[in-house]
């Protein structure tokens, strides 16, 4: 039987992919009702029969930007041949993806650490998992490559996808704050400069040698 009632006079993925953009460059706070309505080019009443509410909204809105945003940047992870490369494509991506022309600066994910303030219990739990999801990938990036004898079983691989989610995490601020795509492909590579380091086993001599090297 088909659904009776009124059809949306708007594309409702047209108007959410807007509603995106407008919470990425602002926030969650920031980010008014008026804002939202005017962005997505529909009214209110509209608005809450689509979505339910402005956390709800913002809810789709991370989603969607999961959905649509991220792939170039994880797309390293699946498909370079060694977990190096696999590193090193991820944040040369993440460099690109984070300066693109017509889009707002950084990771719309990562900056909701500061930028969601004012959400509920239910959405900040949801945005943390989303950002421990790149610890998650790249661990298992590197776990699989211990499996194929690529990696010594030794390391520290959630250490290590750690570390190069947080450099990941610092590039995003520094994009928001006007870093240049090259600026970052710097940080990147210096990221990666500690690739070796990294591979050696936690407390081993070799580690203890690096350590005092470093100082």
């Amino acid at each position: 039987m088909a659904e009776r009632g009124r059809p949306r006079s708007f594309d409702r993925e047209s108007a959410l992919a807007r509603a995106m953009t407008v919470f990425w460059d602002r926030g969650y706070q920031a980010t008014s009702m008026s804002d939202l309505t005017e962005a997505m080019q529909i009214n209110s009443p509209s608005l809450y029969a689509a979505f339910g509410s402005k956390e709800a909204l913002y809810r789709e809105a991370i989603a969607y930007f999961s959905e649509t945003e991220s792939d170039d940047i994880v797309a390293p992870l699946r498909q370079a041949d060694t977990a190096r490369a696999a590193l090193e494509g991820f944040l040369l991506a993440s460099a690109e993806t984070f300066t693109r022309p017509g889009r707002p600066p950084g990771c719309m994910v990562v900056l909701s650490a500061v930028n969601a303030v004012g959400v509920g219990d239910e959405t900040s739990r949801i945005l943390r998992e989303m950002r421990a999801g790149s610890v998650d990938a790249i661990e298992a990036r590197l776990r699989s490559a211990i499996l194929a004898g690529e990696l010594p079983a030794s390391i520290d691989a959630r250490a290590i996808a750690s570390y190069y989610v947080t450099v990941q995490q610092g590039m995003s601020i520094q994009a928001r704050d006007g870093a240049s795509r090259p600026m970052l492909e710097a940080i990147a590579r210096g990221a990666m400069a500690a690739w070796e380091a990294l591979m050696v086993a936690p407390g081993s001599a070799a580690a203890s040698t690096i350590a005092l090297t470093a100082r």
